[in-house]
């Protein structure tokens, strides 16, 4: 029964769009009502009545889509939490990824790529957060996605972090602001004492391959699709979010994460 009352109603409700975006108000009354009619004469007169009542009562549209929207709000909310949660070691605690204070409660993670520009300007945020708050377990997750530098800069970062030089490459590369060569990127690696030599024979692990695709694979699990991309706890949110922004996430989960 509900169902098809829903139905009802956003049939109706696409009528009245119809009637508000169309100049001729001939076609409303004419194609509008075509529309509405059914091989059932109770089901055209329940459909009648409702478009009367809502054109007589616009601003019950209003309210029905606010409602609509915080429903659906709070249905994907609970989707992402299940996701998360199906995901947790991924996520947060993968030996695959560079974790800064592995002990830290509130977990916070970053999918990025090398060559993403917001990914650079959110770095600084990163910085203060790791210098200021020793609760948070920050998971720094390479998402290649900008093309085959960005994929060559991961694979260099990956075999630098084998070296115990992941923090200061990734820190230098986020630094850049040329575009990225496989030159600049060895450079870069050299100018913190990486050993080049090391790093090209470990870029080609297989296993370095399978962090990218494993990496992928949970971003699309996730519904994350681009950069920078920041799990908080139970939270995501895209884009280089400020200072601000990110403390408040952190707050949150710190008196409302069922998976921290």
């Amino acid at each position: 029964m509900i169902p098809t009352i829903v139905q009802r109603i956003a049939l109706t409700f696409a009528v009245v769009i119809m009637a508000a975006l169309l100049p001729a108000a001939s076609l409303l009354a004419s194609d509008g009502k075509a529309a509405l009619q059914s091989t059932d004469p109770e089901r055209s007169r329940i459909e009648q009545i409702i478009r009367n009542y809502l054109l007589d009562n616009p601003e019950l549209l209003v309210e029905v889509m606010r409602k609509l929207e915080a429903r659906q709000k709070a249905e994907e909310k609970a989707g992402l939490v299940d996701k998360i949660m199906a995901n947790r070691g991924a996520l947060f605690a993968s030996a695959d990824d560079f974790i800064v204070n592995p002990a830290g409660k509130i977990p916070v993670v970053e999918f990025f790529d090398y060559q993403c520009g917001y990914c650079k300007r959110f770095t600084p945020t990163v910085t203060r957060l790791l210098n200021t708050d020793k609760t948070v377990r920050f998971v720094f997750k390479e998402f290649p996605i900008l093309g085959e530098m960005s994929v060559i800069a991961s694979r260099a970062a990956l075999a630098a972090k084998m070296q115990g030089k992941y923090q200061a490459f990734h820190d230098a590369m986020m630094g850049l602001r040329r575009p990225l060569s496989e030159d600049l990127i060895y450079q870069t690696a050299t100018d913190v004492n990486i050993d080049i030599a090391r790093l090209k024979s470990d870029m080609d692990r297989p296993e370095i391959s399978r962090i990218i695709k494993d990496n992928r694979a949970l971003a699309e699990a996730l519904g994350i699709r681009g950069t920078p991309s920041i799990v908080v706890g139970e939270q995501l949110a895209p884009g280089a979010i400020s200072y601000e922004q990110l403390t408040n996430l952190i707050d949150q989960a710190r008196t409302n994460c069922t998976v921290c």
